[in-house]
């Protein structure tokens, strides 16, 4: 049954995600979250705690004019659950990597979710 309500809550964070709602996306979050973004196998960027978070995903929105995380896969452990996903973005601003407002962003990654009392307790978003 555990399997099923972490699922749901994944589930529920990207579908905020997608709607670039903030307050969705801290929704089912633990208090001490650790989110962490992993790039070419190096961390570009963690957050420590619920409004670490919240402050991130606030400011990214403006990153992005739409944004999609699809998820393909799923793999359902105890306490984890991996998801495979497909990501589309239209940037709305110029990136370092020469990306410019109004281009696509088409990539794959997997995000990884850990739980601790019923709630997310980490995210590490791997691209």
């Amino acid at each position: 049954m555990k399997s099923a309500k972490h699922k749901q809550l994944v589930q529920d964070y990207i579908e905020a995600y997608n709607r670039f709602d903030a307050d969705g996306m801290v929704r089912h979050l633990h208090e001490d979250v650790v989110f962490r973004n992993i790039s070419g196998g190096e961390v570009s960027l963690t957050t420590n705690g619920k409004e670490s978070f919240r402050q991130q995903a606030e400011q990214a929105r403006q990153y992005f004019t739409q944004r999609e995380q699809r998820i393909t896969d799923w793999q359902i452990a105890d306490n984890r659950v991996e998801v495979l996903i497909d990501y589309t973005g239209v940037a709305a601003i110029e990136f370092p990597n020469g990306l410019k407002p109004g281009d696509t962003l088409q990539l794959q990654g997997k995000s990884v979710f850990q739980f601790a009392d019923g709630l997310i307790s980490s995210i590490d978003d791997i691209s």
